[in-house]
């Protein structure tokens, strides 16, 4: 826990530095409410790969300063987080500049734009950006999903997170089709993760809100990972937990990886790019290249 007790809390903000995040996970990204302090006291130990601090749709506009308050201060008494921290501002005309100039000198590891369209607002947000934080985006515009493989206009710009429920308000399409096998779901998931890929930007796929639902959350991720997701965004623990273990690299995998990768590096000495293995069969250079990408994201 952050601070003992949440009776009494400092009226002045700490001067802890947390340390940039150094793993690569990004299996769960978890939304945090800043106005539940029980919530924000425990991120130093939650397992989520990622954490979002959200001050946007689910702050009410008479409590966004309180809830960037609670933000600042939670971040500034913080020792240490494994987890990848993010803060969710409000579009940049609606608050958003105005929070990441206050939130710059505050240590965390990336801003989460909300609303975006066009390379223009990125642009707006590098500038505004602290150097040595991660610009992040919501998908949510009809704009943004049509032009997303072309909005990476600066390598700060690492990820974008599908906002599906906004996006289909945004394209005039009921929010009653995000069912498991509909094919313009499939559709949406399918052109935002090649888009997405294709830009070098990470895509987390979108929250499913009935939490208590595990079964079919544990669905989507099992069908987003069958697409070629690794990432899942999660309303608490429960989905953390799920999301975790799902978008985790299994043992065989593992094993598969490291194997294809010591045997093909030892032929490519040999001039040998292309070979048949006695267990995994053929291995040629795409092959090998598969298992850097396993290897990587562990």
């Amino acid at each position: 826990m952050i601070f003992d007790t949440l009776d009494t809390l400092p009226k002045t903000f700490g001067n802890q530095r947390k340390n940039p995040c150094m793993h690569q996970r990004r299996r769960s990204n978890m939304m945090l409410n800043p106005l539940n302090l029980k919530h924000l006291n425990r991120m130093d130990e939650s397992s989520a790969d990622m954490i979002t601090l959200n001050l946007e749709d689910a702050i009410a506009p008479a409590r966004k300063k309180e809830a960037l308050h609670n933000i600042a201060l939670f971040l500034s008494h913080m020792e240490h987080s494994d987890s990848f921290i993010i803060v969710r501002t409000n579009s940049l005309n609606e608050g958003g500049a105005e929070e990441i100039a206050f939130l710059n000198d505050f240590h965390f590891d990336a801003i989460r734009i909300a609303k975006i369209k066009t390379q223009t607002e990125i642009a707006q947000a590098l500038a505004l950006l602290a150097e040595d934080k991660e610009l992040h985006i919501s998908l949510e515009t009809k704009e943004a999903f049509e032009n997303l493989s072309h909005l990476r206009i600066d390598e700060r710009l690492t990820t974008a997170n599908l906002g599906i429920l906004d996006l289909l308000t945004s394209l005039g399409l009921p929010q009653s089709i995000v069912t498991l096998g509909n094919p313009t779901i499939d559709y949406i998931l399918s052109k935002f993760l090649v888009d997405a890929k294709t830009a070098g930007i990470h895509p987390i796929s979108f929250m499913f809100q009935e939490y208590d639902d595990t079964q079919t959350f544990k669905a989507w991720c099992e069908h987003e990972k069958t697409m070629g997701f690794d990432s899942k965004a999660c309303m608490g623990p429960k989905q953390v937990s799920i999301a975790n273990s799902i978008f985790s690299i299994n043992k065989y995998e593992l094993e598969r990886a490291k194997h294809i990768k010591k045997v093909f590096e030892a032929n490519a000495k040999e001039g040998i790019n292309g070979f048949m293995d006695e267990k995994y069969g053929f291995i040629d250079e795409p092959i090998y290249l598969d298992s850097l990408l396993i290897l990587n994201n562990i």
